[in-house]
């Protein structure tokens, strides 16, 4: 069963991390969500749809951009194929990462600046 409360409390948590804690992982979002198993990641990436969706019907960056996979530093291929699906992203998959690292310096560029 979907957890409603999830995608806010992931913004929210996307929104309060530093600069030079982002990119975060999946793995990283769940873990500081306090999600406990089964199925962390695939909650942690239904929350980032929502987000999705939401920034896209706003018209603000995708702030699912803060998430990367373990396995490089790039998004997994769902967030890809809905940022293609919400016609953020061209459909060409060769200009994915492209789109991707102007969508991330968007989000970074949009973020609450701290004094430190």
């Amino acid at each position: 069963m979907p957890d409603p409360d999830l995608a806010p409390r992931l913004r929210t948590l996307l929104e309060q991390l530093p600069d030079d804690a982002v990119p975060i992982t999946y793995q990283q979002a769940a873990e500081a969500l306090g999600l406990a198993p089964p199925r962390t990641i695939q909650r942690v990436a239904l929350a980032l749809e929502t987000l999705m969706r939401e920034d896209v019907a706003a018209g603000r960056p995708l702030i699912a951009a803060l998430v990367v996979s373990r396995r490089g530093d790039l998004p997994r291929p769902g967030f890809f194929e809905l940022a293609v699906a919400l016609e953020r992203f061209p459909s060409e998959p060769a200009h994915h990462e492209a789109a991707y690292r102007q969508e991330l310096a968007r989000v970074m560029a949009l973020r609450p600046r701290t004094a430190g």
